[in-house]
């Protein structure tokens, strides 16, 4: 039996068989063809965005990682670990710093179900992405073990000899129509087999399958003593709607966000593979934009009003909303200021840095509709701008576009460093 791959890639990267810097074979390869084939059919707007499907002399097909981070795990078992592009001024960041990054900016996420991890533990970081969300998990249900599992009152469904609760005649007539001393009942029982831990139950079960880490492995064979007289749940879907958190039960809810994940192999983001993928993927425009509006809020001055993603306005009566990521308002000074996010690589050599008009219409029609001249445009630095930190545009109407540069590296000290420009000029 060949033993499944984890490939590790970086955004942007590409991948062939039997040649370039990622080779993977060609059972590997046709996986993730097909992959793309399908989203393309059925997800269209999503699949520019995940992997691109080309041709490239002398390799031949290729498949190149677009602005989605994260793992995809094949249903052979192979993975695909996808970092993102990190540089500052001088160097990119290192495997362990490009996913310290981004496991720090995903506990900002809203929907994100882990916000207590430390990315600082290195013994973590050495793990492969999947085997991070895969123990983040479980730190979720070492609390909820201490805390207790809960019982309940559930719906029991059974064939048995002394009749109890109330008859489902339609089973009944299926299963006993010659067994006349038995009877198919419905009845209510007290205890620990409710759909909450049967979800959970069959999450470990699921995962004892797909860990490769050996602590993990560990820990899943430990949690699932805690288990043992809980069934694994018939009905995933059934179970999901049934649960429900009761006041006592808050300490569930994160566990069983993580369970939604593993069991039905939706993700956090709106991609959704085939059966048989499981996927913890994010579009890295949504991170960048998530994280630096919640750095810049709890940075700024308590003097400064900040907003994310609103007020709404729009460019003609109702029609062509605008929603810029972050304003900032200092009410004494009556100064608006509005910044907005692009998870993209500028490049000097490139005619306006490879800012697009589009990006600059609208910061125009900000600077128009929300009455101000300060518009900052946040982008991601690279190792291609050696000392340059902010390009500025001016127009003819005295609207000054600043294009930030963010190293992402040390990307808290340089949001510090552009808030306290803001706020103390």
């Amino acid at each position: 039996m060949i033993k499944p791959q984890t490939i590790q890639i970086i955004e942007y990267d590409t991948i062939a068989v039997g040649g370039g810097k990622h080779s993977i074979n060609k059972e590997m390869f046709k996986e993730l063809e097909t992959l793309i084939l399908e989203m393309q059919e059925t997800q269209h707007n999503l699949a520019i965005d995940f992997l691109s499907l080309s041709a490239k002399k002398p390799m031949g097909k290729i498949i190149r990682a677009k602005n989605y981070v994260g793992v995809l795990q094949l249903p052979s078992g192979n993975q695909i670990q996808i970092l993102p592009k990190i540089h500052n001024a001088s160097r990119a960041a290192s495997e362990e710093e490009s996913k310290q990054i981004l496991m720090k900016m995903l506990k900002t996420l809203r929907d994100f179900p882990s916000k207590t991890f430390s990315e600082t533990n290195l013994s973590t970081l050495k793990m492969p992405l999947f085997e991070i969300f895969i123990k983040l998990y479980l730190q979720e249900l070492i609390v909820l073990v201490k805390k207790g599992l809960q019982s309940a009152y559930y719906e029991t469904e059974d064939n048995v000899r002394i009749f109890k609760g109330k008859m489902n005649f339609s089973k009944q007539l299926q299963h006993n129509f010659i067994h006349k001393e038995r009877f198919y009942v419905v009845y209510d029982e007290f205890g620990l087999n409710r759909p909450e831990n049967r979800l959970i139950k069959s999450t470990l079960l699921k995962l004892s399958h797909m860990a490769r880490h050996d602590s993990n492995k560990k820990e899943i064979k430990r949690l699932l003593s805690y288990f043992e007289v809980i069934e694994p749940s018939k009905n995933i879907d059934k179970d999901f709607q049934s649960h429900r958190l009761e006041r006592n039960m808050t300490h569930y809810k994160k566990a069983l966000d993580w369970s939604r994940v593993f069991l039905k192999d939706q993700n956090i983001t709106s991609f959704t593979g085939n059966v048989g993928i499981q996927s913890l993927l994010f579009p890295m425009e949504q991170i960048f934009e998530n994280y630096v509006g919640y750095q810049i809020q709890q940075m700024t001055p308590s003097n400064w009003e900040v907003t994310l993603q609103k007020p709404v306005k729009f460019l003609f009566e109702e029609q062509f909303k605008l929603k810029p990521d972050i304003i900032l308002r200092d009410s004494e000074k009556k100064r608006h200021i509005i910044l907005d996010t692009k998870w993209k690589r500028l490049n000097p050599k490139l005619k306006n840095y490879g800012i697009s008009q589009s990006d600059m219409y609208q910061m125009y029609a900000y600077a128009k509709k929300y009455k101000s001249n300060e518009i900052y445009l946040l982008y991601p630095m690279t190792d291609q701008f050696h000392s340059k930190k902010c390009i500025d545009f001016k127009s003819d109407d005295d609207v000054v576009v600043h294009a930030v540069l963010i190293d992402c590296l040390t990307i808290e000290e340089s949001l510090q460093d552009l808030v306290n420009s803001i706020t103390r000029s």
